[in-house]
Formats: structure tokens, C-alpha cells, sequence
């Protein structure tokens, strides 16, 4: 039986269409999955939408729509990012209104009120819809969430539930102390300890129903719906049939003693994620996740960006232009796996066409070429040793870049094994020779190559295949003019 894999992206909110950020995340998630998938394992790669809360209810509003409504019309949107973004074909796409994640959400939130976690009382507190959290005034700058400074702080004076965090302070770093390595980058590791090591407070869980009623009702009381976290967070297991599936949850998530679920966020969900997340695990009696990595944001020419600066870069669009594998290379290979990294036009076409057109585009075209000038087959060995180390250390090297999320890294040493085969060529010029060894190493090598790049570039990748066994070479990557 194969050894079972689990990975997920976060589930973004519908309020606003798919971006560049996202496109990030679920690309390098795509590539994880790819990469344990050529290493035999059994995958459940899982993302999808989070369709509850003020904001989504608001946007609903504003449009004219019931929210259900709204809901239905814009998870398309994130669902056609599977075909855009070349994701694999069995991804699982979970709604958190689907009827199942409702119901597990109510199951969970059972688990750890029987836990006696879940207790009422009334407050008053400063909340940023942005974020989906509450704010002290020490997180504030100008009176306004610097993560979110076009919105307005909104005040709550109600009677919630309330999530007893602050029990879980000492579990947690005990958690982190036995799991080194549970937060990737260990920068962001830090992070999280230090925050939870500054003491936990309780947090809320629902909302007054009369002021957001768009919401799973809290089970027991239905004056009451769950605020965000006791229902997006939960996808992670109801996508799996948890609670009805034991088998398959075991499975995929894992259990407390070989944990196996890894999860991909972004660093403003670092909180949410490894802390929030965790204890809410550790309250409803489950096994905690196995990995969480943490990667930056995609900055638009220096700047954070925003529809005021005019400055927002639509993933489908540059799809649109570019085509699918230009885009997932230059996230992958351009932006820093757990750093905020650039976007721009000149970058992009930059990375393109010295990359791709100039690179590994014509490194496959001459290779075919030249291949069927002299004779050479679809060649399944190679008799050059330092060609052999080459492909080797490309292989060895990427592989582990990528089971450390370092996709960038990962891509370098592939293109190192590129741009030796571009010297090789020119060095043995089979062409004039006819030396069918060298273009027999050559040609294992193009082989060799279009297997790596298949969990990065998957389209490209069967074009490569494709041209080593027919022999016909395709424009992979045609030369782009400079961006108007």
C-alpha cells in the first residue's frame, strides 16, 4: 500500500477575486504535491474557499445578492484556477457552505466545548474585518490595521463564545519544544514562540447572529454563528470526511503519534495557523498538524499591493498573456520561498527570456534537432561520467531544496545542469562531428531534466517528452519583446 501524503493551501476568502499572493501559494503547494507524487506516494492535496463572515456578507450586500448567491458566483473563480494555474487533476476543492464542512464544523465545536473550552460572557473589543481579528491598540498604527489601513476599525460590544486559548499556552511551546522543525522558515518559528510565550488571551468565536447573519449556526444556540475560526480552519479535516471517516483521516492527517498533515500559509496567517490552529486541535482531542511553512508576499514594484496604487497583479491575466509554466517559473524561481519577493514586468520578461526562450526552450530545440540528424533515439543511458554527475547532483540537490520549500533553490540547480548541457553541446558539436555519444549523453540528459522540471513546469515538461520521442521539436518558450 502507498505511503499517504496530505498538503494544503489556506482557503481564501471570496470577497475579492483570486491574486498574485494566492497564486504563490497554491503553485508551491502544487509542487510538493507533484514531487511526493513522482516518489510514489498516494496524495490529498486540498484547497478551496471560505465563504462565512461579515465581509463575504457585506460584499453580498453591496452587490445586490443573498450570500449564497454571491458565494456560488465567485468559488468559480478560484475552481478555474486549477486549469490556469496547471494544478494537478485530483485536487480536492472544498466550500466551508458545503453541507458536510457544516456539519463537521459543528462537530468540532462540540469536541471542545465537552473539552470545556467554550464559554460565554460579553466584551468589547477593536476588530479589523481585514484580518478577521481582534486588535489591541498596540497593534494599531494611526488607528488602523497596518495590514489593512483603507478600513475602518469596527468595535464589538456583544455577548460571544469564547475559545479558552489562553489554557494552551503551556501545551504549545511544549508542542514546539518536541517538534523542531514545525514551522519552516525557523525565523517564523520564533516568531510564534515568542508571542506565545508573551501569554495567550481567550478568543472569540461567534457573532451575534441580528448583526452577521451569514454564518453555521453554533450548535445549542441559534441566536449565535461561528466566527471565522471555528469554521474556515476546519476544512483542513472536513475535507476529509472527518468525523465520519476514521480511516481516512488517520490516513491522510495522521495521527498523535506520526502526524503527516502539511500545511501552506501565508505569514499573515502565521497566528492563525500554528497557534490558533494547534490548540483548537488540541481542545477536540485530535492529532496536531505534522509541517506548516510559511512563505512572503509578492510586492508590485517595491510596493505592498493595492487597487488605490493601481498596482495589482491579476494571476489569471498574466496567465492569459504568458501562458501557464512562464508564470508558475518566474513565483517559483523569482519570489524567495519564505521571504516577500517582486513582481514586475521587466523581471518577469527578463527571467522569460534568458530562462526560458534563451534557456531551456533552446537547449530542447537543439537537442531534438541534432538528435535526429545523427541517428539518436530516445536514449535511456549515458556513458559520459561527468554528465552522469551533472544530472546526478541536479537531481539530488533539487529534490532536497524542495522538501525544505526552497522552490527557488530547487530551480537553480536545475538550471546549473541547463547551462552545462548549453556548454557541452557547444564543446563536443555533435552537429559537425557526428559523435553520437555525446549526443546520446545529451540526450539522456534533456531526459533527465524534463523529470525535474515536471512538478515546477508540468506542460513544458510533457512537451519535452513529447519531442525526445517523436523527434519533432515545438516552439516551447517563443522570445518576448520588450514589455509596452
Amino acid at each position: 500500500m502507498a505511503e499517504k501524503f496530505y498538503i494544503t493551501t489556506t482557503l481564501p476568502y471570496v470577497n475579492a477575486p483570486p491574486h498574485i499572493g494566492f497564486a504563490l501559494e497554491i503553485i508551491q503547494a502544487d509542487v510538493v504535491a507533484r514531487w511526493q507524487a513522482s516518489l510514489g506516494k498516494e496524495i490529498f492535496f486540498n484547497t478551496g474557499t471560505d465563504e462565512h463572515g461579515l465581509k463575504v456578507f457585506q460584499k453580498a450586500r453591496e452587490l445586490g445578492q443573498t450570500p449564497q448567491e454571491y458565494c456560488d458566483s465567485a468559488a468559480k473563480k478560484f475552481i478555474d484556477l486549477k486549469g490556469k494555474l496547471g494544478l494537478l487533476e485530483d485536487i480536492n476543492f472544498i466550500r466551508t457552505t458545503d453541507p458536510h464542512h457544516i456539519s463537521a464544523a459543528q462537530a468540532f465545536w462540540q469536541r471542545c466545548e465537552k473539552s470545556g473550552d467554550i464559554y460565554k460572557k460579553n466584551y468589547k473589543a477593536k476588530y479589523c474585518v481585514g484580518c478577521e481579528l481582534e486588535k489591541t491598540d498596540s497593534e494599531l498604527v494611526g488607528g488602523c490595521c497596518p495590514l489593512h489601513p483603507g478600513q475602518k476599525i469596527e468595535i464589538i460590544d456583544e455577548e460571544n463564545y469564547f475559545f479558552r486559548f489562553s489554557k494552551y499556552e503551556k501545551p504549545l511551546l511544549e508542542f514546539y519544544a518536541a517538534n523542531p522543525d514545525f514551522v519552516v522558515p525557523a525565523g517564523r518559528f520564533n516568531e510564534i514562540k515568542s508571542f506565545v510565550k508573551g501569554g495567550l488571551k481567550d478568543f472569540s468565536v461567534s457573532r451575534v447572529k441580528e448583526k452577521m447573519p451569514w454564518g453555521i449556526p453554533v450548535p445549542g444556540d441559534e441566536n449565535q454563528v461561528m466566527y471565522v475560526w471555528f469554521d474556515a480552519l476546519v476544512n483542513y479535516i472536513s475535507c476529509l470526511d472527518w468525523p465520519n471517516d476514521k480511516k481516512k483521516f488517520d490516513g491522510f492527517w495522521g495521527t498523535k503519534d506520526a502526524p503527516n498533515a502539511i500545511q501552506v500559509a501565508g505569514k499573515d496567517n502565521l497566528r492563525q495557523q500554528t497557534a490558533m490552529w494547534q490548540a483548537m486541535l488540541m481542545s477536540a482531542g485530535l492529532p496536531n498538524s505534522k509541517q506548516v511553512f510559511i512563505h512572503g508576499f509578492v510586492t508590485s514594484g517595491g510596493q505592498k499591493m493595492s487597487k488605490s496604487l493601481g498596482n495589482v497583479i491579476d494571476p489569471i491575466s498574466l496567465v492569459e498573456k504568458y501562458g501557464t509554466d512562464p508564470v508558475r517559473y518566474f513565483l517559483l524561481r523569482e519570489i524567495p520561498a519564505d521571504e516577500d519577493g517582486d513582481f514586475t514586468y521587466e523581471k518577469f520578461e527578463e527571467r522569460y527570456n534568458a530562462d526560458l526562450a534563451k534557456g531551456l526552450g533552446n537547449l530542447a530545440s537543439r537537442v531534438v534537432t541534432v538528435a535526429k540528424k545523427t541517428g539518436i533515439a530516445n536514449q535511456t543511458s549515458c556513458t559520459d561520467s561527468e554528465m552522469e554527475h551533472a544530472i546526478e547532483e541536479a537531481k539530488n540537490t533539487s529534490g532536497r531544496m524542495v522538501n525544505e520549500y526552497k522552490f527557488n533553490e530547487a530551480l537553480a540547480s536545475i538550471w546549473k545542469l541547463v547551462n552545462f548541457c548549453d556548454r557541452y553541446i557547444e564543446k563536443t558539436q555533435p552537429w559537425k562531428t557526428g559523435d553520437k555519444t555525446s549526443m546520446a549523453s545529451l540526450m539522456f540528459a534533456l531526459r533527465a531534466i524534463a523529470g525535474m522540471v515536471e512538478p515546477f513546469i508540468p506542460e513544458s515538461a510533457a512537451k519535452i517528452a513529447a519531442m525526445i520521442k517523436t523527434g519533432e521539436t515545438t516552439p516551447l518558450f517563443p522570445r518576448l519583446e520588450k514589455h509596452q
